[in-house]
């Protein structure tokens, strides 16, 4: 089937693939698409010109209003989490097509905080692994107080994350209580995909990346139970080996870690057993 006869196709993602060729004409047809990720990849030829204005538009273009209006308010009945440097809501993009999505605004009163926005942009910036959590767009400007504002949008992961999974406390939803449980194919199925996505941090990206905070509430469950990393913003990079064979040096921000951290193997352990 011809790519141009996918008459409904919105998000296109190809990146990272190492796939070449010459970009197809028949894109062009996609007449509803308006999200196109080819990085990492070695297509030559033009873009086909129905589609030059995503060019400058591969991530959504938000405000600090049009995400105020998404989240209601950034209203407490849309909290969904809190961290460290931030709290996360649940938000309706309305000019986006009614898309869902995460927003993490950043508490920037908090020590280290814009360090861990940038280090979460830079982390997430090149990066593209369907074990990942993927970002949609970055904000950065001020509120109706003419105060600093970021935030992060990410893709909604309807299922929450693995900690509210693994500890047996009631899910409160629209519809009902109920508790949550996972069978032993869907831990082992879980701890497969966070094993992948470590892998390509660590040993597919051009510079390697080290999570240091990997949790169960940072990994977070899509609408097919499918694992995805997310939170970077205690990310660190490393760098390549220099020529005359020193060792490698690494760029850090922040501290390593949070309080109730557990390395990855014991996580991996509890959630197996």
């Amino acid at each position: 089937m011809e790519i141009g006869n996918w008459k409904n196709l919105q998000y296109f993602d190809i990146s990272q693939n190492m796939m070449s060729g010459k970009i197809p004409a028949t894109l062009g047809g996609c007449v509803t698409l308006e999200f196109l990720y080819m990085t990492r990849n070695s297509f030559e030829g033009p873009i086909p010109s129905s589609l030059e204005t995503l060019r400058g538009n591969f991530l959504l273009n938000v405000s600090y209003q049009s995400l105020l209006k998404a989240t209601d308010g950034f209203s407490s009945a849309n909290l969904i989490g809190e961290g460290s440097f931030g709290s996360v809501f649940k938000g309706i993009l309305h000019d986006h097509g009614a898309l869902l999505v995460a927003v993490k605004v950043i508490n920037l009163s908090h020590h280290g905080a814009s360090k861990s926005f940038l280090a979460e942009c830079e982390a997430l910036r090149n990066i593209r692994h369907r074990n990942l959590v993927k970002v949609l767009t970055a904000c950065s400007g001020v509120d109706y107080q003419d105060r600093d504002f970021k935030a992060l949008v990410y893709e909604f992961m309807v299922n929450g994350n693995l900690d509210e999974w693994l500890h047996s406390t009631p899910r409160t939803n629209e519809a009902s209580k109920e508790q949550r449980n996972l069978s032993v194919i869907q831990r082992m199925n879980i701890v497969i995909d966070v094993a992948n996505a470590l892998e390509y941090l660590h040993h597919d990206c051009e510079t390697a990346i080290l999570h240091c905070d990997l949790k169960p509430s940072n990994v977070l469950l899509d609408d097919e139970m499918t694992a995805r990393v997310g939170d970077f913003g205690l990310a660190r990079f490393l760098l390549k080996q220099t020529q005359d064979g020193s060792t490698n040096q690494s760029s850090s921000i922040g501290v390593r870690g949070t309080m109730g951290y557990v390395a990855p193997s014991e996580n991996l352990k509890f959630l197996i057993y």
